[in-house]
């Protein structure tokens, strides 16, 4: 009989392999072999997945918490996108050529994921029929999203930015920090009770 320990690893692991077949077709043997290369961690709230300069070794999935996504400029964070549950997190910018990354990527809250090595995503590619096909999706979603978002911190509006925070995580405003939604929105947070207020009147 399985423990409650286990059971919950299954558990974990089915999340997963529900958002892996959303993209591509798994047979039995690439489920399973799924579920042996991905391994589980803990972030705590607070602590890094991804530090300043440190090469990216892990493509994660969030099964539980909230992460952000910014970058360090003259001293200042710049928080650029959010990752929540059933995301995978990754500096794909970092991780593909194996170089210190610019980008930083911190638990907001506690977090439970699964993470796969770059070592075992090569594996993964060789023995999961369309895992290549897979690895393609994932950049699509994951980095090019990610730059998109970034290259809009710099070329949109806070205004604009706000409105697209509220469309594209309409469930987070209330697991988010003010100062942490302002600095994706690129204001102080004074300015962003402002800019609510102006969206607000506007309905």
């Amino acid at each position: 009989m399985r423990s409650t320990r286990e059971f919950k690893k299954l558990i974990m692991k089915e999340q997963l392999i529900v958002s892996v077949q959303s993209l591509i077709n798994l047979s039995l043997k690439d489920i399973d072999c799924i579920k042996v290369l991905f391994k589980e961690k803990s972030v705590k709230k607070g602590e890094f997945f991804l530090a300043d300069g440190q090469v990216c070794q892990h493509v994660g999935f969030i099964l539980k918490g909230l992460m952000r996504y910014f970058i360090n400029q003259d001293g200042e964070e710049k928080t650029y996108a959010f990752a929540q549950e059933n995301n995978f997190v990754c500096n794909y910018e970092s991780f593909l050529p194996q170089t210190p990354s610019t980008k930083i990527i911190q638990a907001l809250e506690d977090c439970e994921i699964l993470q796969i090595s770059n070592a075992d995503l090569q594996i993964f590619y060789k023995s999961i029929s369309e895992g290549e096909k897979f690895g393609r999706l994932i950049i699509g979603l994951v980095f090019i999203d990610l730059l998109q978002d970034l290259s809009s911190f710099y070329t949109d509006t806070p205004e604009y930015r706000y409105e697209k925070f509220i469309k594209k995580h309409p469930d987070l405003q209330q697991r988010i920090s003010q100062y942490h939604i302002a600095s994706f929105v690129g204001v102080k947070p004074q300015s962003l009770s402002r800019i609510r207020k102006r969206i607000s009147n506007q309905k």
